[in-house]
């Protein structure tokens, strides 16, 4: 059966606490150690103790984006100024000194005048000291990206991600639902795994979906609730 492509609004902001790393907790416990949490919550002194970019790759789905933003929201909240920069920046700003970091998400869609940006960015991150974190669908060898630019992606921790397999897409709807109160039935889980993506961002906001739905009807969650969902997306 085809699956369907739910589009159900806001999604919960993403943290490195709420990505479910499956089989890719490696990559997960890097990205914690590269943004390491002060107690007293101020900003960290060290974000990149070995000197090295982290490039971060995996198909649509598989959870890059979460942990990049999960990574930008973090620094921030330590008070930290981020570059951040992704294939939809239409008047990329100039490297900025206060950055504490830059971060790259989509490289394999950037055209000429982002890859000129971003190459710049690195250059004078390197320059100064600044960590780097990009992500894209490709490994760097398979990137259609300038030589230079390619090059400096690939030459640092190179991180690859998988897609969740269903028993690891079962144990997410679990997860996410026991802590948000929802009972899930084994019967509604087995419909919506059959209808609807298996990738992490899909079943994040799935799970949004039906909670707010649910509220909203105030119905217990059924199939007839999510074929309702649907027909009021």
């Amino acid at each position: 059966m085809q699956q369907i492509a739910l589009d159900i609004g806001l999604r919960t902001p993403p943290t490195l606490d709420n990505y479910f790393p499956g089989p890719n907790a490696a990559a997960l416990a890097h990205l914690q150690h590269w943004l390491p949490a002060r107690p007293d919550g101020g900003p960290s002194d060290v974000l990149r103790p070995d000197g090295a970019p982290t490039y971060v790759w995996g198909p649509e789905g598989s959870g890059k984006t979460h942990l990049l933003q999960a990574a930008v929201a973090g620094l921030r909240a330590q008070g930290h100024n981020v570059g951040y920069l992704d294939s939809d920046t239409q008047e990329p700003p100039a490297f900025d000194e206060s950055w504490s970091a830059v971060v790259m998400d989509d490289v394999h869609l950037y055209a000429d005048a982002l890859q000129h940006t971003a190459f710049s960015w690195f250059v004078q991150a390197h320059t100064l000291q600044r960590p780097v974190l990009a992500a894209g669908r490709l490994a760097p060898v398979d990137l259609a990206l300038r030589e230079d630019l390619r090059t400096r992606l690939g030459w640092g921790h190179v991180l690859g991600l998988q897609l969740l397999d269903e028993t690891q897409s079962r144990a997410v709807l679990r997860q996410v639902a026991d802590a948000r109160g929802l009972v899930l039935s084994e019967e509604v889980m087995d419909f919506t795994l059959r209808r609807f993506s298996r990738d992490l961002g899909s079943l994040m906001q799935l799970l949004d979906g039906l909670d707010r739905y649910a509220l909203q009807t105030q119905r217990a969650l059924t199939i007839p609730l999510v074929k309702s969902m649907l027909e009021n997306a």
